[in-house]
C-alpha cells in the first residue's frame, strides 16, 4: 500500500490524511472519519441531505453533461498516489460512535464495515477523476462489483480504533478498480483485518450511459505489478462469466459429482428415480433457506437517490450470516466475500426481496448465496438486482448440504466453485 495521500480537491473543502475542511470548519491533525467521507461525496456530486430537495439537485446535475470528456485521450493521466486515502473509524477514542457498530455479542457489525468500504471506494474513485477546474464532478460513479474481500483475522474489537487505506490500482476506459485495506489498533500497533477489491463504473450525470475516466500511470515496479494484477482480475472475471453454469453445461468432473450425490440419496429398497432418502448428517438444500423483505425508504438512499449499495450489502450479509448460524448451530465467522455483482439499481420505494441459500458445505465451512430482487406489487414483476456470495467458517463440522433437483445441483456446483476460489486464493 502506498503512503496515504490525497490531493486538495478545492480550497473550500479539502480532504487529506491530515486535514478536512467543510463549510469553513477545519479539523486538523488527524485523518477524516466516515461521516466526513460521506459529506465530501455529497459536495462532489452536489447532492442534498434533504430528501425534499433531491429532484432539484438531480435536475441541476443535468447541466454537467457538457463537461464530460469525449474520449479518454482528452483526460490527463493520474498516478496511484493521487487517489490514496486514509480514513479512521474511531471506535476506541469515540465511544458514542461505538453503538452503531456494536452487536449484542459485543462484536463489530460487519455489515456496517461493508457500508464504509463502499463509501470509501466511491471517494477513492472520485479522487482519481478529480478535475480542479470543475466545482462539481459530472461523473456518476457507482459500485459495479465487489470482486473480493478476504479476512485476515476473524476478530474485530468493538472498542479499538480502525483505519482504512486505499487507492486506485487499475483503470479501464470507463471502470476503476480500487483496493482497500482495513487494520485495527490493538496491543500498541495496527494489525491487518481485511483486504478488499471493488470495481466501480463511471456514468453520465443521469447515471444512464458510460463515461470516460482518467487513464492510470503506474510509477515503478510495485505499481506496475498492481496494475497487471488488475488486468489479470479483469480477464479472470471474463473467464468466469463465460464459464457460468447459467450459460454452459457443467464440466465432466462436476457432472460426476452431481451423479454421485444422486446415487447417495437413492432408497436401496425401492431403487426408484423418485424415491430419495436423506443420508446421515445431511440437510436437503430446500430446508436451508432464509428469506427477508426490505421496504426501501429515502433514509437509505445514496448521493444519486437510489438505494445505497452498502445498505444492500449489509442486509444481504446479515441475512446470510443468520442462515449460516441457523444451519451450523453456532455463530459463524466470515472468511470471504466474493463476486458481488450489482446488476440493476434499486429505486426508492421498492420492495426488496432477499433470499439466502446454503449451497455448499465442506468440513466447518458454509457457502451461502444471497439473491436480491425488486418486486413490483402492481405489475407482479420480479427483477434481479444483486447476487451475493459469502464464505463462513463454524467452530464445528456442519451437516452436508444435499440438492434434490437439477436447479439445486447447479447452485451446489456454483457454490463449490466460489468456495474453491476462496480456498485457492
Amino acid at each position: 500500500m502506498l503512503s496515504p495521500r490525497f490531493s486538495l480537491l478545492r480550497s473550500a473543502a479539502s480532504l487529506t490524511t491530515r486535514s478536512f475542511c467543510a463549510g469553513g470548519v477545519s479539523k486538523q491533525g488527524r485523518a477524516p472519519d466516515m461521516i466526513e467521507v460521506r459529506n465530501r461525496l455529497r459536495e462532489i456530486v452536489g447532492a442534498s441531505t434533504n430528501w425534499s430537495d433531491h429532484q432539484q439537485a438531480m435536475a441541476e446535475r443535468l447541466s454537467l453533461a457538457s463537461m464530460l470528456a469525449k474520449s479518454q485521450n482528452d483526460l490527463p493521466a493520474k498516478r496511484m498516489k493521487d487517489s490514496c486515502l486514509e480514513v479512521h473509524l474511531p471506535l476506541g477514542s469515540e465511544p458514542q460512535l461505538r453503538e452503531k457498530y456494536l452487536t449484542f455479542h459485543n462484536t463489530v457489525r460487519f455489515g456496517r464495515i461493508l457500508e464504509d468500504l463502499d463509501s470509501l471506494a466511491v471517494l477513492i474513485s472520485y479522487s482519481h477523476t478529480y478535475n480542479e477546474a470543475l466545482k462539481r464532478s459530472p461523473l456518476s460513479i457507482v459500485t459495479a462489483l465487489v470482486d473480493k474481500i478476504d479476512m485476515r483475522q476473524h476478530i474485530i474489537y468493538p472498542d479499538c480504533d480502525i483505519k482504512f487505506t486505499g487507492h486506485v490500482t487499475w483503470v479501464g476506459k470507463t471502470s476503476i478498480e480500487a483496493k482497500m485495506h482495513m487494520s485495527q489498533y490493538h496491543d500498541g500497533d495496527y494489525a491487518p483485518v481485511l483486504d478488499a477489491t471493488f470495481v466501480m463504473v463511471a456514468r453520465d450525470p443521469e447515471n444512464k450511459r458510460a463515461a470516460f475516466v482518467n487513464p492510470l500511470k503506474a510509477e515503478g515496479p510495485e505499481e506496475e505489478k498492481l496494475f497487471q494484477q488488475g488486468e489479470a482480475n479483469k480477464l479472470r472475471r471474463v473467464e468466469l462469466s463465460t464459464a457460468s453454469l447459467l450459460k454452459v453445461a457443467p464440466t465432466d468432473e462436476e457432472r460426476k459429482i452431481v451423479h454421485s450425490l444422486f446415487l447417495n440419496t437413492l432408497d436401496t429398497k425401492t431403487v426408484s428415480f423418485r424415491s430419495r432418502l436423506l443420508p446421515p448428517n445431511s440437510v436437503w438444500m430446500e430446508d436451508a433457506k432464509l428469506k427477508g423483505l426490505e421496504i426501501c425508504h429515502p433514509q437509505e438512499r445514496n448521493i444519486f437517490n437510489r438505494i445505497f449499495g452498502g445498505f444492500l450489502m449489509r442486509k444481504a450479509y446479515e441475512l446470510g450470516w443468520a442462515n449460516a448460524c441457523s444451519f451450523g448451530g453456532c455463530r459463524p465467522n466470515l472468511v470471504a466475500v466474493d463476486d458481488i455483482l450489482f446488476q440493476k439499481p434499486v429505486e426508492i420505494g421498492s420492495l426488496l426481496l432477499l433470499s439466502s441459500q446454503v449451497c455448499y458445505t465442506q468440513g466447518k465451512h458454509i457457502q451461502v448465496r444471497v439473491h436480491s430482487e425488486v418486486f413490483d406489487p402492481l405489475t407482479r414483476q420480479h427483477n434481479t438486482t444483486n447476487v451475493f456470495h459469502f464464505t463462513f467458517v463454524s467452530d464445528r463440522d456442519v451437516p452436508n448440504i444435499i440438492p434434490q433437483t437439477y436447479g439445486e445441483s447447479m447452485l451446489y456446483l456454483d457454490g463449490k466453485r466460489h468456495f474453491n476460489q476462496t480456498v485457492e486464493h
